[in-house]
Order: structure tokens, then C-alpha cells, then sequence
């Protein structure tokens, strides 16, 4: 990664954790409701909630592990580590919708920065030794991956991507 200036490997972290995020939303749109089978499997926690929501399945996972695993192995990173940061990202995006559903948000509503937040610290956090990366790096690329999440989601949703605005 020497060949890569500190703000070209921090934007292709960047781009990697948009791209980590947004194949679960592609798979849906491409494959329509095909193996679109919910992780927590309809169950629900003790406080009769589901664990996780429909909109987290099984289908979301392994496009986004695979998918940014392969974009990985495009780029300096490699295919290990990006198949590291995909499912970094997708547990902190799980540990978020076990979150929202014990605050009782329904499943497929935004809770600002606790979506956004987990989705890119809990891999930058894991990962910051092997991606060089330092805590005023991680605390810039949390901000702009924040940033892009909502001002990119606007436009997802009227080019029929997003199921919602937010």
C-alpha cells in the first residue's frame, strides 16, 4: 500500500464501506424477493420484538461479503480484507438493527448515526492496524461515510433504489 497516498487509501476505504453497504440494497433490487430469507429467521427476542427485522436477510450478507471481498481484491487491500471489511460492516450494521429493534423502531427505519456509525467504526476500529489507518483518519472517514449515507439516500430513493428517503 506504499504506492497509495494517505487520502487515496483513505477514500478507497471510504468507497469500499459504501460499496460494503449498498450491495444488500442492489441484491434486493435485483433479485426481487429471492432468497430474501431473514437472518434472525422471524424470531423474535424476549421483549416479543423480532431479533434483527425482514429486512436483514441472508440474501444482504453474502452479496455484500462476496462483493466487497471481490472489489477488494481490485484495489491494494486485497480480497481478504475486504472480505474482513464487509462482514465488520455488516455486524456493525446488524448490532444496529438488534439496537432499533429493542428501541422499538420497525425494521427499514433510519436511526441517525447509530446506522451510520456502526456500519463504518465497528471495520475501521477492527481493521485500523491492517488498513494503516489512525483514530483522526477513522473519525474523518466516519464523518464522510455519514454524510454520503444521507445525502446519497435521497437520490436512491427517487431513482427507485431506497425504500425510503432516509
Amino acid at each position: 500500500m506504499a504506492e497509495l497516498h494517505l487520502w487515496q487509501r483513505d477514500i478507497l476505504i471510504l468507497i469500499l464501506l459504501g460499496w460494503s453497504n449498498f450491495l444488500p440494497i442492489l441484491g434486493r433490487v435485483v433479485l426481487k424477493e429471492r432468497l430474501s430469507a431473514p437472518l434472525d429467521l422471524g424470531y423474535k427476542w424476549i421483549d416479543n420484538r423480532y431479533l434483527l427485522g425482514p429486512h436483514k436477510t441472508w440474501r444482504g450478507i453474502v452479496i455484500s461479503v462476496i462483493g466487497t471481498g471481490l472489489a477488494g481484491h481490485f484495489t491494494p487491500f486485497g480480497l481478504v480484507l475486504g472480505l474482513k471489511l464487509a462482514i465488520c460492516s455488516m455486524s456493525g450494521d446488524l448490532i444496529s438493527s438488534f439496537a432499533k429493534r429493542r428501541m422499538g423502531l420497525k425494521s427499514g427505519r433510519k436511526a441517525l448515526l447509530l446506522d451510520q456509525g456502526l456500519e463504518s467504526f465497528l471495520p475501521l476500529w477492527v481493521l485500523k492496524d491492517s488498513l494503516f489507518i489512525c483514530w483522526s483518519e477513522i473519525i474523518l472517514i466516519i464523518f464522510c461515510f455519514t454524510l454520503l449515507e444521507i445525502g446519497l439516500s435521497p437520490l436512491l430513493y427517487m431513482l427507485h433504489i431506497r425504500r425510503s428517503p432516509h
